[in-house]
């Protein structure tokens, strides 16, 4: 990552706006060589019917820091990022509270990107372990 940590996450932030991010509440709050960080808040809007996280709230979770980090190892101006797939293995449930995702890249290429993000509470319990794949592709419109 090129740029200091303050300006990364303001950059993605910033770039949450008038998105499921924003909707979902995720907010970026740590970054490094490497890796990223998100928070997102654990309440009734992104619970399932038996009040616990839904997975699909940590998936939304996981590719939105993941594919945000693939955001700093492209050339922005003429390369764009996809998600082409994205697992999860949900190991703890969660009522309330704060989840953390924090992305490490495990695999840096010209043309994939593929992610471990691990989400966690503010305790540190494993919720979910998540991998994600990006691709890389040259923009057609400049």
């Amino acid at each position: 990552m090129t740029m200091d940590k303050d300006k990364i996450l303001e950059y993605c932030n910033a770039f949450s706006k008038n998105t499921l991010m924003e909707t979902l509440k995720i907010e970026f709050v740590d970054a490094g060589e490497g890796f990223l960080v998100a928070k997102m808040p654990v309440n009734s809007s992104v619970h399932q019917p038996m009040g616990l996280l839904h997975g699909g709230a940590s998936l939304a979770l996981a590719e939105s820091v993941g594919s945000a980090a693939s955001h700093f190892f492209i050339d922005a101006k003429n390369q764009e990022v996809r998600g082409i797939e994205i697992s999860a293995n949900h190991l703890k449930s969660i009522r309330e509270g704060v989840v953390f995702g924090t992305a490490r890249i495990i695999h840096k290429g010209r043309s994939l990107h593929l992610w471990e993000i691990k989400i966690t509470d503010d305790e540190g319990n494993l919720i979910s372990l998540c991998k994600l794949t990006n691709m890389v592709l040259t923009k057609e419109n400049k």
